[in-house]
């Protein structure tokens, strides 16, 4: 099973995918480095420090590396992995502490700016409705990993065993900061 991680970036897919890594020993596939390190890229955006993917080249790569896995979880984390997958969890992180974590990383003031306006506009949950066919929301915002990685064991388990009617609290929609579009 293929499970979308995704996000604004700062939201904290990559340390908690790293925590359910080694806690449950699911696989985790951190495709930003994938895409990288595989060339799987169609050029390099210096401005915004970023590659642009080359979605069809990562989708032929993902398949190559995941096929004949059988009924393990895989879980795909990235801010792209609700393109590829159809089961997405959002991260989801209040403006102003995304802020700040992007500050630490070091971001130019204009991809900080992106990052928070995405976040409040739901840009990522938006994408992952037209993509997926089940989407679950978090609010990461005063939680730290471990209870985060509770969360996704929660709706990972619910979709294993089929019980997904114990999820309502996940359904995307109950998270808005509209207003903090600056």
């Amino acid at each position: 099973m293929l499970i979308g991680l995704t996000g604004t970036p700062g939201t904290g897919k990559t340390s908690v995918s790293k925590f359910l890594e080694s806690k449950r020993h699911w696989k985790v596939i951190h495709l930003n480095e994938v895409i990288k390190e595989e060339h799987l890229y169609t050029e390099i955006d210096e401005e915004r420090d970023a590659v642009i993917a080359d979605m069809e080249l990562v989708s032929q790569h993902l398949e190559e590396i995941t096929g004949g896995r059988g009924n393990y979880v895989i879980i795909l984390e990235s801010h792209l992995a609700h393109y590829i997958t159809d089961i997405a969890i959002v991260l989801r992180l209040y403006p102003p502490e995304l802020k700040i974590r992007l500050e630490a990383r070091g971001y130019s003031e204009e991809k900080i700016r992106e990052n928070i306006e995405a976040e409040a506009l739901d840009v990522i949950l938006i994408e992952a409705f037209e993509w997926c066919k089940k989407v679950f929301e978090i609010n990461t915002t005063g939680k730290n990993i471990e209870e985060t990685g509770q969360h996704i064991e929660k709706i990972i388990d619910c979709i294993l065993s089929d019980s997904e009617e114990e999820l309502s609290e996940y359904r995307p929609g109950s998270i808005d900061w509209i207003d903090l579009v600056p």
